[in-house]
């Protein structure tokens, strides 16, 4: 019923509607934004975890005093806790009472996740910007958007944003590596921070700020240089970044080691092409370590018509990859789990492919199939609290949690 009044009421109508609830939100909590340091992170992949780092940096400089918001957590000062809305920017005035609740905490700085689904439906709109980072880009929500152009298009309102923005030294952080970059570039007029890993005309790179980080994969550096582009933006020296992000063990449900020995679990919310083949490449650079060791993953797609065209070709890579693949449910939402699985087998050559809808169950499989030495990559959920199922229902889920649950019934027999 939902979804059929959505498609009945133009979208002109429902724009509005959309705005008008972020307006009364600003003016209802008033206009927190105008009291913070806001620094929103937008881009495919890399959003959270560049929240994450970022906040580790200028919590080591302002302790107490910032507030962030992500898909893995909510964090107001001294208060922190999990995103349990299976949402990143979270909508009907939420992010306003949120920022009211780190004006209350005496936070200084807001740093935001800033999704294009979010830019959507205006959900930036009425937040004052002081800064906007742009991690990189690669093809996500193109049906929602109806092309990567436009995907763009709404990745770029946020900077469009921080140009409308009323506060004093305005900046934007770009990584330059990314094709797309000149697009960011061209539409924020002020002071710009660029970083990269290969292109070293770059402001920020790996030869000029020396980041030791315990966080796997080259993607992850890529992060570790936005935050720190981010802590040089307000004045932190980098002997205290660098310190800050040495001491990041983890991120949730980011390449997260779940089980360590006799062999290795990661879980990681990888749902694009793009970051699952990063993950499966960091894995097999870092992770196996002789020709006999194996990469046994557990692979599905999300479901409530999204992305479809992202389905096979993540069985591809996974195809490409991994030496055994167990396909099972991810998300399904409304959508047939089987039909969902089907298409993502359509991209599979590897006949080292078993189909088991039920997660737990598939999740046994692996773990039960791992030798000494191999790993064993759970991807598509990372830390995610629930599974999304027919009916509007969720289910508590943690694949972290369920790993080792499972790992400790296989040596209990």
């Amino acid at each position: 019923m939902k979804k059929l009044i959505k498609k009945l009421i133009p979208k002109s109508v429902l724009n509005l509607y959309h705005l008008s609830l972020v307006w009364l939100g600003s003016f209802l909590y008033n206009h927190p934004s105008k009291k913070l340091t806001i620094i929103g992170i937008t881009g495919t992949g890399g959003k959270s975890t560049t929240v994450h780092l970022a906040t580790q940096v200028l919590e080591k400089a302002f302790p107490g005093q910032i507030a962030s918001l992500s898909s893995i957590r909510f964090k107001a000062g001294k208060e922190e806790w999990p995103n349990m809305l299976k949402m990143t920017m979270p909508g009907r005035m939420k992010i306003q009472k949120f920022l009211k609740k780190a004006v209350k905490n005496h936070c200084k700085y807001a740093v935001l996740e800033v999704t294009s689904e979010g830019i959507k439906q205006n959900r930036h709109r009425f937040i004052e910007f002081n800064g906007a980072v742009f991690t990189n880009l690669s093809k996500e929500h193109i049906e929602a958007h109806k092309g990567f152009e436009n995907y763009k298009k709404a990745k770029g309102e946020l900077f469009k944003a921080l140009n409308e923005s009323k506060k004093q030294n305005k900046f934007a952080i770009i990584n330059i590596d990314d094709p797309n970059a000149q697009y960011f570039l061209n539409i924020f007029k002020g002071k710009t921070y660029t970083y990269a890993v290969k292109n070293k005309q770059a402001n920020i790179t790996p030869e000029k700020i020396n980041i030791e980080t315990p966080l796997p994969g080259e993607f992850n550096k890529y992060n570790s240089l936005a935050a720190a582009a981010i802590g040089i933006s307000q004045g932190i020296g980098t002997k205290e970044i660098i310190e800050a992000l040495k001491e990041v063990r983890e991120v949730p449900g980011r390449m997260e080691l779940a089980i360590g020995y006799p062999f290795k679990v990661f879980v990681d919310y990888a749902h694009t092409p793009d970051s699952l083949e990063k993950v499966y490449t960091t894995i097999k650079e870092s992770d196996l370590n002789n020709n006999n060791s194996k990469l046994i993953c557990v692979l599905g797609s999300c479901g409530g018509g999204r992305d479809k065209w992202k389905r096979p070709e993540m069985g591809k890579i996974a195809s490409d990859n991994c030496n055994k693949i167990i396909l099972t449910n991810e998300d399904p939402y409304d959508e047939n789990p089987e039909k969902i699985i089907q298409e993502v087998k359509k991209g599979i050559q590897n006949p080292e492919t078993e189909i088991i809808i039920d997660r737990r169950k598939a999740i046994n499989k692996a773990l039960s199939l791992a030798k000494t030495g191999d790993v064993v990559a759970i991807t598509g959920k990372g830390s995610e609290p629930w599974m999304c199922v027919a009916g509007n229902k969720k289910i508590p889920w943690d694949d972290r949690k369920i790993a080792k649950e499972e790992y400790k019934k296989i040596k209990e027999k």
